[in-house]
């Protein structure tokens, strides 16, 4: 699947249409700063970078994994290598602020729609 930056809504179905070989995990970065996520990526080095050509910067990237079989907070799960920032107090692949989880779950909300 090419690398995408999703800026604008789709919804749930269009997101899995886009990434049919990953089965029903989907691996994203988002920028909480900007309200953009990339998907497509194999890793979330590839969507972190493809972010940061696009204007993001380093410090409001976050990697996520996206299961499209499951509903509600469960859909969302925190963990990526590109998390563990210790220079940001965060020294896991986890997200473990509750204040960038949320963003995180604003933006993801704002450009995925269960539709």
């Amino acid at each position: 699947m090419p690398l995408r930056i999703i800026q604008d809504a789709i919804d749930r179905s269009t997101l899995l249409a886009l990434a049919p070989e990953l089965g029903d995990m989907v691996k994203a970065v988002v920028d909480v700063e900007r309200a953009v996520l990339a998907i497509g990526g194999e890793m979330h080095a590839d969507e972190e970078a493809a972010l940061l050509d696009d204007g993001s910067r380093q410090a409001d990237l976050w990697g996520i994994n996206l299961y499209s079989a499951e509903a509600g907070a469960e859909w969302i799960e925190f963990d990526s290598m590109g998390n563990v920032r210790p220079s940001r107090g965060n020294r896991s692949r986890d997200v473990e602020d509750p204040s960038i989880r949320d963003a995180i779950r604003r933006v993801v909300a704002s450009l995925i729609r269960d539709a």
